[in-house]
C-alpha cells in the first residue's frame, strides 16, 4: 500500500528520567504511524540520552514493537544521564557533541525524547546547543509538565494510589487507627490530590498548600469525637508544614539560621553541626522521613495510635491503564503526523479534546503545579477533606 507523503525520513526514538507506564503505548504509537503510514525509518535508543552517547541501538520495525501496548515500563530502557553533564568515567563530562554526531551517523532527521521535566530541558539543549532537531512526548506521573493538561502516565498512577488507600481504610477501621500514606510528588501535588480526593482520604497534604499541624490535629481529632474513629492522611513527599516553610524563610535571611550547618575542621574538611527541626529535636545527617514524621506528631497530638504506608515505586510500576494507553497511543500518531510534516522542535501537549504542538521553549525549565484555586481543591474542601489549612 502505498505510504502518505513525508517530510522526514528517519527518527530516533528514546524514554528519559524515570520509568512510567504508558512508554511502550507511546512507543508503538510513535513507531507504527511513522512506519505504516509514512514510511519513516524508526531507531530506537537504550537507556535514554546515554544509549545515544554510546550508540547502543536497536532498529523499531513492526515486529519490535509489536505486543508492547500492554506492558509497564519501557523496553528501550531508560536513565537520568543529562548529554552536557553524563558521569563518564568517574567525571562529569559534556556529551553534547558526541550525542549529535551519532545522530548524524544515523541520518536522524528528528529525535522523539519521550519524557518528564527534565528530558524537556535536555532535547531543548540538544537542539540550541547542537543544532539537532527534537520532538518530545510528555510523561510523567506527578503530571506536573508545563504546557499539557495532563502527563501519560498519571492516570495509572492515580489509579493504584486510590486503591492503595481503599485497601487501607479497611485496617484503618479494624484497628481505630490514624493512617498516614505517603504518595510520590516532590514539587506538585496532583498525584495526591487527585488519589486522596478518589480514595476519600480524610485529609490531604501537598506541596502547595503548607499545611498547620495543629489544624490537621483538630481535624482528626473532631472525626472521633463525631463517631468517626479512623481516618487517613494522604500526604504527598514533598509537603511541608507552615512551620518547615517559615524556617526556610528565616533562615534565607538570617545566613541559613535554624539550618543544618557545615564549618570547616581544623584538617580543612566539614562536620556537621546539628539543627533542630519543628519539633525541637536534633537534626542529623539522616533524617526521619516526612510521612513518619507526620505520623508520629499527630500521634502525641492526638493520643491515637498512627501508621504509615509507603507506596514509593509501586506507584510507576505495573501495566498502564487504559486510559493511559488511549493517551499514548493519541499522542504518539499524533508525533508521527507532526513528524511527517517537518514540526519539529515542538512537545505535543493535550490542550482539552486535541494533541497540539507546543514550542519547547514554552515548556523546558517550566513545572506545573496545582493552583490554589483548582477545582479539584474545591471539591475536597466541599466534602469536607482537610487540606491543613
Amino acid at each position: 500500500m502505498p505510504k502518505r507523503k513525508s517530510v522526514t525520513r528517519c527518527i530516533g526514538v528514546l524514554t528519559s528520567g524515570g520509568d512510567c507506564p504508558g512508554l511502550n503505548a507511546a512507543i508503538r504509537g510513535v513507531a507504527k504511524a511513522a512506519l505504516n503510514e509514512y514510511g519513516i525509518k524508526v531507531v530506537g535508543f537504550h537507556d535514554g540520552f546515554r544509549g545515544l552517547v554510546e550508540n547502543r541501538t536497536t532498529l523499531l520495525d513492526d515486529r519490535a514493537v509489536s505486543g508492547i501496548l500492554t506492558q509497564g515500563g519501557t523496553f528501550l530502557g531508560t536513565g537520568r544521564d543529562k548529554p552536557q553533564r553524563m558521569p563518564m568515567g568517574g567525571k562529569k563530562m559534556d556529551m553534547t557533541e558526541v550525542a549529535v554526531t551519532n545522530a548524524r551517523k544515523h541520518q536522524l532527521d528528528c529525535l522523539v525524547c519521550l519524557g518528564g521535566g527534565g528530558t524537556q530541558r535536555n532535547a531543548l539543549h540538544l537542539a540550541r546547543v547542537g543544532g539537532l532537531d527534537v520532538l518530545t512526548l510528555p510523561k510523567t506521573i506527578d503530571n506536573d509538565v508545563a504546557g499539557t493538561d495532563v502527563t501519560f502516565g498519571f492516570d495509572t498512577a492515580m489509579c493504584i494510589a486510590a486503591e492503595a488507600i481503599d485497601r487501607l481504610h479497611t485496617t484503618a477501621t479494624s484497628h481505630h487507627r490514624i493512617i498516614v500514606c505517603e504518595i510520590m510528588g516532590h514539587n506538585a501535588g496532583w498525584l495526591c490530590l487527585g488519589a486522596g480526593i478518589a480514595g476519600g482520604a480524610d485529609v490531604i497534604l501537598i506541596p502547595e498548600i503548607p499545611y498547620d499541624l495543629n489544624i490537621v490535629a483538630e481535624h482528626l481529632q473532631e472525626r472521633r469525637r463525631t463517631g468517626k474513629r479512623f481516618s487517613i492522611v494522604a500526604v504527598a513527599e514533598g509537603a511541608r508544614s507552615k512551620a518547615e516553610v517559615d524556617a526556610e524563610a528565616r533562615a534565607q535571611r538570617d545566613d541559613d539560621k535554624d539550618k543544618k550547618k557545615k564549618k570547616p575542621d581544623k584538617n580543612g574538611g566539614s562536620e556537621a553541626v546539628e539543627g533542630h527541626d519543628e519539633d525541637g529535636l536534633p537534626i542529623h545527617l539522616v533524617r526521619e522521613p516526612k510521612a513518619s514524621r507526620l505520623a508520629r506528631q499527630l500521634q502525641q497530638l492526638t493520643g491515637t495510635e498512627a501508621r504509615v504506608t509507603s507506596l514509593g515505586h509501586v506507584q510507576r510500576g505495573g501495566i498502564p491503564s487504559a486510559g493511559d494507553r488511549l493517551l499514548s497511543t493519541l499522542l504518539g500518531t499524533r508525533a508521527a503526523e507532526l513528524l511527517a510534516a517537518g514540526t519539529y522542535n515542538v512537545m505535543v501537549a493535550v490542550r482539552g479534546a486535541s494533541c497540539v504542538p507546543v514550542p519547547l521553549e514554552e515548556v523546558a525549565g517550566s513545572r506545573k503545579t496545582v493552583p490554589l484555586d483548582h477545582h479539584w481543591i474545591q471539591s475536597a474542601r466541599l466534602v469536607g477533606t482537610c487540606v491543613g489549612d
